[in-house]
């Protein structure tokens, strides 16, 4: 980890040669590709100390819902329709396939949790209070998760939110949190 500190990690603004960057890249390095993204959302290219290129990171709405991250908050159906927007989630985070840093990742995560609450007020005027991640269980162990102390809440039920009718099967994936302020379930639940 010391070859490449301090790492240098960039809010991604539209239209520049850095969102171009991290456009290609998650295109051709992450599983689950990337096609743009609608709604409220932060893009962060992280950089070695000598401007390489090592890490995105993707953070956009949360899910409407899953039962062990609103078990977790307290959250009943309508205060979760009025708080939603104080969540976000990290939907794609890739470490590119070259580089092979023990422990860069949870560096990166714990980097990333301190500054983005700040930096998705500057964009769209209200703070975060918690994050949320599905990790694929058939692919990872969410070991930078865990190591960058998140807390895993439960397991998705292997369904996807455009599944009406119950017949669509997914991996089943494990739901981790990180809240951003000790208060974090009153603010969810209340108000700041």
């Amino acid at each position: 980890l010391k070859t490449v500190l301090p790492v240098r990690i960039t809010n991604v603004s539209p239209r520049t040669r850095d969102a171009a960057l991290f456009d290609c890249l998650l295109s051709r390095y992450h599983y689950l590709g990337y096609k743009g993204i609608v709604g409220q959302n932060i893009k962060y290219l992280v950089r070695s100390s000598s401007d390489r290129p090592l890490a995105c990171l993707l953070f956009g709405s949360a899910a409407w819902k899953t039962a062990p991250r609103d078990l977790f908050i307290g959250w009943d159906s309508r205060t979760r329709r009025q708080r939603i927007n104080y969540i976000t989630n990290n939907m794609r985070f890739l470490i590119l396939p070259w580089v092979k840093v023990p422990h860069l990742a949870s560096h990166i995560l714990s980097r990333i949790s301190r500054q983005l609450s700040a930096d998705w007020m500057e964009k769209y005027g209200h703070p975060i209070y918690l994050l949320e991640t599905f990790v694929d269980r058939s692919r990872f162990r969410g070991v930078c998760y865990r190591a960058a102390n998140w807390i895993l809440t439960g397991q998705t039920k292997g369904r996807t939110r455009n599944d009406r009718d119950y017949t669509i099967k997914v991996p089943i994936k494990d739901v981790y949190v990180y809240p951003l302020s000790k208060n974090f379930r009153e603010a969810l639940c209340y108000g700041p």
